[in-house]
């Protein structure tokens, strides 16, 4: 049997482990530790025993042998995403952050991620300049404040740096490659769900709530979908209003509660997540049961709102899987030259408070 005390000191240190590492130290075969390690077949119970009792002992992970498949250097892969702290979309996207970076590890990938804010030293350009400094081979953004992203694509374009998008996409940007959803057909479908049933006229909000439209390409595109829609397929009187807020003026909640009690207003769509409650709230504490309120993601308020029947419809952008999907196109790019789809787009998912619970308990979110 394999003895812990003859173990070569590297292979208890190192991550280069490779087959015939496993081989020797088990006394098989090199080709029984291949069919073991992917599940073949046609190994002994006491050739099975011995490998896995190597395995075992040395801690072994199955990705790290990717290693040997790949490159023998390591990579580094910085993730550019807006401050987590106080947006619960974002502090999705930083769960999935750490989920892919763990995954990746054994491959010897470092994820870095990096966050800013719209403005001022944590701006968008500064922070991936400060994340430039730690040398990536690569670049995973979303890329929501638009000037300063074109700033910052022209700076990776001149270093012959790759880069994914997720969550917005900047066409003109010429990215390695886009996940996310169409923004336009987002609003297109925002459009669709406010008319159902509606036959009189509609006088309508569209509220950005915390971040300014002219800065915010992905804002800009919903809207337009949505009033897209309206002008091709709607022919009764309809009223919309873009409204933007800041959550920080000291009469933001009332000012969101005078919209609310406005008996002419029949519907409200929110082009963002975490807003989306807040808005529901004030809703129901002056009981406005005739507004139709659709907005996004399946965020835990959200969800309250939603089974409650306060919001109509939230649109789901999956915003975990966004980018861990963005991740790995980028991984697989750096580590096996692997070609990686110019954009990868998203369904458009339509929760209620009909299917809420049957698409949680899916897993698929």
């Amino acid at each position: 049997m394999y003895e812990n005390s003859k173990t070569p000191k590297f292979l208890m240190t190192t991550k280069s482990i490779r087959i015939k590492d496993i081989a020797k130290l088990a006394g098989v075969s090199e080709g029984t530790v291949d069919r073991v390690l992917h599940n073949r077949g046609n190994v002994s119970i006491i050739a099975l025993n011995k490998v896995n009792s190597v395995l075992n002992e040395i801690h072994y992970k199955p990705n790290l042998l990717a290693r040997s498949l790949g490159r023998a250097r390591n990579f580094k892969v910085s993730v550019l995403i807006p401050e987590p702290k106080t947006d619960a979309y974002w502090e999705e996207v930083n769960s999935g952050i750490i989920q892919a970076s763990a995954e990746w590890e054994n491959y010897g990938v470092t994820i870095d991620p990096f966050y800013y804010v719209h403005d001022g030293e944590l701006s968008l350009e500064l922070i991936a300049n400060r994340s430039l400094n730690a040398k990536p081979d690569g670049m995973v953004i979303a890329p929501i404040f638009y000037p300063q992203a074109l700033h910052v694509f022209s700076r990776l374009q001149e270093l012959g740096l790759p880069y994914v998008l997720f969550n917005t996409n900047i066409p003109e940007s010429k990215p390695l490659s886009f996940i996310g959803q169409d923004l336009f057909q987002s609003g297109m479908l925002a459009g669709q769900l406010m008319s159902i049933g509606n036959i009189t006229r509609e006088d309508i909000l569209i509220l950005h709530i915390g971040e300014s439209i002219k800065d915010s390409v992905y804002l800009m595109e919903k809207e337009k979908g949505f009033r897209e829609f309206y002008e091709k397929n709607v022919h009764h009187p309809v009223s919309i209003t873009s409204i933007n807020l800041d959550v920080n003026e000291s009469l933001f909640k009332q000012n969101l509660e005078d919209m609310v009690k406005d008996k002419k207003i029949t519907g409200i769509f929110v082009s963002t997540s975490k807003p989306v409650s807040t808005v529901a709230q004030i809703i129901q504490e002056n009981s406005r049961q005739g507004i139709r309120l659709i907005g996004y993601d399946m965020l835990p308020e959200n969800k309250n709102y939603l089974k409650n029947g306060w919001i109509s419809f939230l649109i789901n952008q999956n915003p975990k899987r966004q980018v861990i999907q963005g991740i790995s196109h980028m991984v697989n790019h750096l580590l096996f030259n692997k070609h990686v789809p110019c954009t990868e787009l998203f369904p458009l998912e339509v929760i209620t408070q009909h299917n809420v619970d049957s698409y949680i308990t899916s897993g698929i979110h």
